[in-house]
């Protein structure tokens, strides 16, 4: 029985496309394997402590890092919703890094889950695609991606990128809603047919 580990961050519970999306993503999951486990944490509504110096002296001595450490080596796959604040994650799932990533014990090139899929959901307000204005303003796929390979040795990282988010609800990106609303549906496309490959490729 193949397990996944989802984690949402977006601040609101209602009409977040990361959110969506993710859902969507454990939803054809779980069509596609239905016997699979399914371990979600919503750090927004039971954010993880920041790390703080006994935590890290302690390591995975530390029974909440443990936890997390044992929780994330133990999933299949993992798929993390990281809406885009202020140019970069959410500092709840900066916090759940920080507490999950334990030097010594799952990170480096034999660590335990450097073989684990992930597939993040990378929603943001604007556009930051390349050629794009703000494309190096940037800090979410760039970030992950370098935080993930590095420390954790990660290789199949795998992003879902529904942009323009903020189009419904700002008047100076009217324009801008058709686009918002093809990006989130290839989005969630895009999350569907990834959990289904990914939940037959497990299950075989």
């Amino acid at each position: 029985m193949a397990t996944l580990l989802h984690l949402d961050s977006a601040l609101f519970p209602q009409g977040s496309a990361s959110r969506d999306i993710t859902a969507a993503f454990v939803k054809s999951w779980l069509e596609q394997h239905p016997e699979g486990k399914v371990v979600y944490r919503d750090l927004a509504a039971s954010p993880i402590p920041h790390l703080d110096a006994a935590a890290a002296g302690a390591g995975a001595d530390h029974a909440l890092r443990a936890e997390l450490a044992a929780e994330l080596a133990e999933a299949d796959a993992v798929v993390i919703g990281a809406p885009m604040y202020n140019f970069t994650i959410p500092s709840t799932l900066k916090a759940w890094l920080d507490q999950v990533i334990i030097v010594g014990a799952n990170t480096g090139p034999d660590s335990p889950v450097a073989g684990t899929p992930f597939t993040i959901v990378a929603s943001r307000g604007g556009s930051y695609a390349a050629g794009t204005p703000r494309e190096d303003f940037e800090f979410v796929q760039n970030y992950l991606e370098k935080v993930l390979l590095g420390m954790l040795g990660v290789t199949e990282i795998d992003f879902i990128v529904p942009e323009l988010t903020l189009a419904p609800l700002k008047p100076e990106m009217a324009d801008l809603i058709p686009l918002a609303e093809a990006s989130r549906a290839k989005a969630t496309d895009e999350a569907v047919q990834k959990a289904k490959a990914l939940a037959a490729r497990l299950a075989a």
